[in-house]
């Protein structure tokens, strides 16, 4: 909150507004360098040279080192980030504007536009500890298999509100259009549908702010190993998606950052030397007017989902409230950054 992303400095006015001496702060250093040496142990005199947050690591990682290429990384939540280059591109549907990398001391820094979704493996570890309904979270692949179908079922799984592109803290989570056929296998594929759909509608906004629709979508994280999952993304994106063979993108982008640093120089991360990586890739199988009418039923669910928590429903003794807090905080860090990247920039 204090980072200029445009100087690529600390800003003295942030700083000064919260008080903060600026002679404190560390001294800011890009992705790619030699910060320091190992001191003692089995790497004693190995040099520390990579630093990257886990979602820019992922995007490096995942190669998206050119503009519009995007990467979506399927954990407890979803983290979509787009490559937008040299370029900060401010997002006018709910995404935030980050800094993707700077791969060298004297090298470019790249931006991106990021996305989160709160709840997507998180969704499945509820099914098995709060319904019980599966034993192991691979399970929850056989359940969805068994049927094909939510059979017109919704799950929206807004348990501690709204992330992007909503930022709705007064959402709550919702299971709709259940019949007396439905049952729990039904209600296992609507939870897959659910983090499907999610990611579609950041996707969404991406290609709005961006004005380049993506062709296809790189996908990484544990819940990538559900093939059901994955295909039933790119039926509702109706674009491919492609996940690579080697699943920790996350640590070989750290890595990548590493070797490529001056001085190390073990990995060229020139285009002409990045060698082609194995992908599995799923082909949408469904046609696109289907997928839409599902998606819009989907965010006629979601709009059912908000306005559950008022100041005049206090939800004092229900455990949700303490899911909230962090979206809270989340919110209140993000509209701060919002407000002080647009400050910075100009932008009113």
């Amino acid at each position: 909150m204090l980072f200029n992303i445009h100087s690529l400095e600390w800003d003295k006015q942030l700083c000064d507004f919260f008080g903060i001496p600026m002679e404190i702060l560390p001294n800011v250093r890009s992705s790619s360098e030699i910060y320091g040496l190992m001191k003692a142990g089995a790497l004693e005199g190995v040099p520390i040279s990579g630093c990257l947050g886990d979602q820019s690591a992922a995007l490096v990682g995942q190669m998206c080192f050119q503009i519009g290429e995007a990467k979506n990384t399927y954990g407890t939540g979803c983290f979509l980030l787009c490559n937008t280059g040299h370029k900060c591109v401010f997002s006018d549907h709910g995404l935030l504007t980050t800094v993707a990398y700077k791969l060298g001391r004297d090298k470019p820094v790249y931006y991106a536009l990021e996305g989160s979704v709160a709840i997507a493996g998180a969704v499945v570890r509820w099914l098995r500890d709060n319904l019980g309904i599966i034993k192991t979270s691979e399970e929850i692949e056989k359940l969805a298999k068994v049927v094909g179908t939510s059979y017109g079922c919704y799950f929206v799984p807004a348990f501690s509100g709204l992330y992007a592109p909503y930022w709705e803290p007064s959402a709550r989570g919702i299971i709709c259009g259940l019949t007396q056929f439905t049952n729990k296998c039904h209600i296992a594929f609507a939870a897959l549908e659910a983090v499907c759909f999610q990611t579609r509608e950041i996707l969404d906004a991406m290609n709005r702010d961006c004005g380049i629709p993506l062709s296809h979508l790189q996908v990484d994280g544990g819940m990538t190993s559900n093939k059901i999952l994955m295909q039933l993304q790119a039926d509702i994106l109706c674009i491919p998606v492609v996940k690579p063979s080697m699943p920790e993108t996350t640590a070989l982008g750290a890595a990548m950052a590493a070797g490529a640093a001056e001085g190390v120089n073990v990995w060229s991360l020139e285009p002409e030397d990045l060698s082609a990586v194995t992908m599995e890739r799923f082909e949408p199988q469904i046609n696109a007017e289907e997928s839409e009418i599902r998606y819009s039923t989907w965010k006629k669910a979601v709009m059912k989902s908000m306005g559950w928590v008022t100041t005049q429903s206090p939800e004092s003794g229900d455990p949700s409230i303490f899911c909230s807090l962090p979206l809270g905080f989340f919110i209140v860090s993000s509209m701060i950054m919002l407000i002080g990247a647009r400050y910075i920039s100009g932008v009113p």
